[in-house]
């Protein structure tokens, strides 16, 4: 089994009124400018350029930078990027790792699932209260029927199928077995994988031509799916990690297209069930008051990352990849490389002292 690891602003609309033929001092109706939400800045589609800032411009403390930095290295990263308000603050690659380098994001890229569940949703093809065998078929499952379609697309992006997951993370049907009904337990399970087949069924089309059409195009991201093992994992330069970063801390905007519904956003960022705190659609939330994580069934009081912004909320795969997210600081963070520590994320410490070096430089 693979182990873990791993709002916004609103087009104003200006109402104006004819005005007395005496106010002279008022702008005609036919010169009024378009006023345009400026609060996020968005690389170009078909160009490499992005534009930067500086740690100076926004007053951060520049004598941390280069200890942050020094850590990073220390722990196996390839690469780490910080975007503030979409703009490129620090970005730097380590052991042979370019602006150019493919990496895989692990479980990190179950939120790219999340995503395109919400755009199909949007587009009416699916309900994530669906059960999932309407759209891909009974029998996808070695539960009994009546078990089997209690089991919504919902469940799926909040890991509470209740089937088992002390089997590993095979989505054969011999695989998924039952263990408790659904929405009663909350576990970790590569399960989620079978949205995609949702998804395909739904629209007509292969996961891959629906992803990159609704998705990937759209934001200029490159990358791909590739099969591995049980796993359809992800991978695409840095990058294009960040920009789907940039697309959520949007509030799921990309210029002025709304490409993920604003309220699903806020839905698959918000806890998704009443068993695990810090959960919500494949994204993992901080700043509540317990957590539990993958393998084990327990409950931890705390937030899930002390030192971090009560209000992030991230995407976390395994050997530390990682898209942090933080609505009250117009942050976006990559975190790209091998396994910063030997343990996984419930025994590691590494989130959270990269958080406490982060807060030196931006506080």
């Amino acid at each position: 089994m693979n182990r873990l690891f791993y709002k916004f602003p609103l087009l104003f609309l200006v109402f104006l009124t004819n005005c007395s033929s005496e106010a002279t001092d008022e702008i005609p109706l036919e010169e009024t400018p378009e006023i345009v939400d400026e609060s996020f800045y968005f690389p170009p589609n078909n160009s490499d350029s992005w534009e930067t800032t500086s740690v100076n411009e926004l007053n951060w403390n520049a004598d941390q930078l280069l200890p942050l930095l020094n850590y990073l290295e220390e722990k196996n990263t390839k690469s780490f990027i910080i975007l503030h308000k979409g703009k490129i603050v620090v970005e730097n690659y380590f052991d042979n790792h370019t602006e150019t380098s493919p990496w895989y994001w692990a479980s990190a890229g179950k939120t790219l699932t999340t995503t395109v569940a919400g755009i199909a949703q949007e587009e009416s093809l699916i309900d994530l209260n669906d059960k999932v065998s309407d759209h891909i078929g009974t029998g996808w499952t070695s539960a009994s029927l009546e078990k089997e379609n209690s089991i919504t697309c919902k469940n799926l992006l909040s890991m509470t199928s209740g089937l088992d997951d002390s089997l590993g993370d095979g989505i054969a049907p011999n695989d998924l077995q039952y263990l408790a009904d659904a929405g009663t337990r909350w576990a970790y399970h590569g399960v989620f994988v079978k949205l995609q087949d949702v998804i395909a069924s739904a629209s007509n089309q292969t996961w891959d031509d629906y992803f990159n059409t609704k998705l990937k195009n759209r934001i200029g991201m490159t990358g791909a799916w590739i099969q591995t093992g049980n796993a359809n994992v992800y991978w695409s330069t840095t990058r294009s990690m960040a920009r789907f970063g940039l697309l959520i801390a949007a509030n799921g905007r990309w210029n002025e297209t709304q490409i993920i519904p604003e309220n699903f956003l806020a839905e698959a960022t918000t806890t998704s069930q009443n068993i695990n705190q810090a959960y919500g659609y494949l994204w993992w939330l901080n700043g509540k008051t317990s957590y539990r994580l993958p393998q084990i069934q327990l409950e931890f009081s705390g937030e899930l990352i002390p030192n971090a912004p009560q209000d992030l909320f991230c995407a976390l795969g395994k050997n530390d990849q990682k898209i942090y997210v933080v609505p009250s600081k117009d942050l976006v963070i990559i975190r790209m490389g091998n396994a910063a520590d030997d343990e996984n994320f419930a025994l590691s410490d590494f989130d959270d002292v990269l958080w406490g070096k982060i807060n030196l430089l931006i506080n």
